[in-house]
């Protein structure tokens, strides 16, 4: 290992920053799915300068996936001289909605002091950036470096990542025989390692009614009514019962070490239609739907989570007259968790001593990342969150990823492939 790899990265300061500026400039907006082209063709451009033999891949028929909004994702592969381990950075490259409260132009990029500002800077596109400088640094120190490095750039990690990791794991590019180490540069602060996450299920609920004029609401039966018997369920059992169910996961923040519920949106009669200025019709509704957000614990079965609703709202059906209801499943998420002693954790963290002088803080998401697709679909569990921002940041206005955290994860990754792919190191 050498000190002269950690002044490469500093001496790569400037390209850096543009770097992460030139990623911002495109703001890849999902939804709907936005530039995905653009951004994917721009990796691919740069990787293929620094020697890397890249691939764009398109999830075709992907959800989102669309002619106007074709959900791209780019692989890039650069072998060294001799046999040996993979090591794979993956990012996404989407970002979310800008939202209200802005005082820097979301796409602007702006370098101000150790910060740039920008939709996209710490959530994830500061960790690409990373990612690419500690790959380039440590090829031109170590050219006769074995096994591969691999960089991804990958579509909708914030709406699932169907489209992104969890169609190349089905196409086997995360599968255990083609790469070893997976390191996703998620922003999670620069000394803290992320094992993993918990798990989500995601449903729809919906109650139903009877239609009637509104005057005479004796006449019908109102859905709406049903779904706030199925809210008094939740607030007088289910949320009770939540708050009593801890994980030795090392969650943050720790009030999400118990499972939660969130009622993401209710809405109850008919659709509101777009650009409608007249009086809403004298109706009894006669549906409602509510979305539910569930997140659960690696000790909870998905199985018991779900049937835990089913039975609630079975119970309401027998005892509330007229009550009836359906249930979709949206989406369901196993929880993930690598084991503290994988051979990626004990390298990053090794890392992480050199470059600051202490052990890292082991950590796990409160919320799922593509993490969740290289393990159940690639099966491939030498898989972790690490990279540069402050997580508490991402998807807020003002959003912004300092230098300095930049270059220091950029060492860790660095160091971390001198000692992946450096045996004798």
């Amino acid at each position: 290992m050498t000190d002269t790899l950690f002044a490469r990265i500093d001496a790569a300061r400037d390209d850096l920053i543009a770097l992460t500026q030139d990623l911002v400039r495109l703001p890849t907006l999902n939804p709907p799915g936005a530039l995905y082209h653009d951004i994917c063709a721009y990796l691919e451009r740069r990787l293929a300068a620094s020697g890397f033999n890249c691939q764009m891949i398109r999830a075709t028929g992907a959800p989102g996936d669309s002619d106007r909004y074709p959900r791209w994702n780019v692989i890039a592969r650069r072998d060294g001289t001799r046999p040996g381990d993979c090591v794979h950075f993956n990012s996404h490259i989407d970002v979310v909605e800008v939202g209200r409260g802005w005082t820097y132009d979301p796409f602007a990029a702006v370098l101000e002091g150790d910060r740039i500002y920008g939709r996209g800077t710490c959530d994830m596109k500061g960790g690409l950036a990373a990612s690419i400088i500690a790959a380039e640094c440590f090829i031109a120190e170590h050219p006769d470096y074995a096994g591969a490095i691999e960089i991804s750039g990958t579509a909708d990690e914030e709406t699932g990542g169907y489209g992104g990791v969890a169609h190349l794991a089905h196409l086997g590019y995360f599968s255990p025989d083609r790469v070893q180490h997976v390191i996703i540069p998620e922003p999670l602060n620069k000394d803290r390692i992320c094992l993993g996450h918990r798990g989500a299920w995601w449903a729809e609920i919906e109650t139903k009614g009877e239609i009637a004029h509104g005057s005479m609401p004796f006449l019908g039966d109102c859905a709406v009514r049903h779904m706030g018997a199925v809210m008094r369920a939740f607030e007088d059992r289910l949320f009770p019962a939540l708050t009593t169910r801890d994980t030795a996961m090392p969650v943050t923040p720790e009030a999400a070490r118990q499972s939660t519920l969130n009622i993401n949106s209710i809405h109850g009669g008919e659709a509101e239609l777009e650009n409608f200025t007249g009086l809403p019709a004298p109706n009894v509704p006669d549906s409602c739907r509510m979305v539910i957000d569930r997140r659960f614990l690696v000790e909870e079965a998905y199985e018991e989570v779900r049937g835990e609703v089913i039975a609630m709202l079975d119970d309401l059906k027998a005892n509330r007259p007229r009550f009836d209801y359906s249930i979709r499943d949206i989406n369901r998420i196993d929880p993930s968790m690598t084991s503290q002693e994988a051979p990626v954790v004990t390298t990053v963290a090794a890392a992480i001593q050199d470059v600051f002088g202490r052990e890292p803080a082991y950590i796990a998401s409160p919320g799922s990342y593509d993490q969740k697709h290289i393990d159940r679909i690639g099966r491939l569990k030498n898989c972790i969150a690490y990279g540069p921002g402050v997580l508490e940041l991402a998807h807020k206005p003002d959003e912004w990823v300092g230098v300095t955290d930049m270059l220091d994860s950029a060492k860790v990754m660095a160091r971390s492939l001198e000692t992946l792919l450096l045996p004798e190191a």
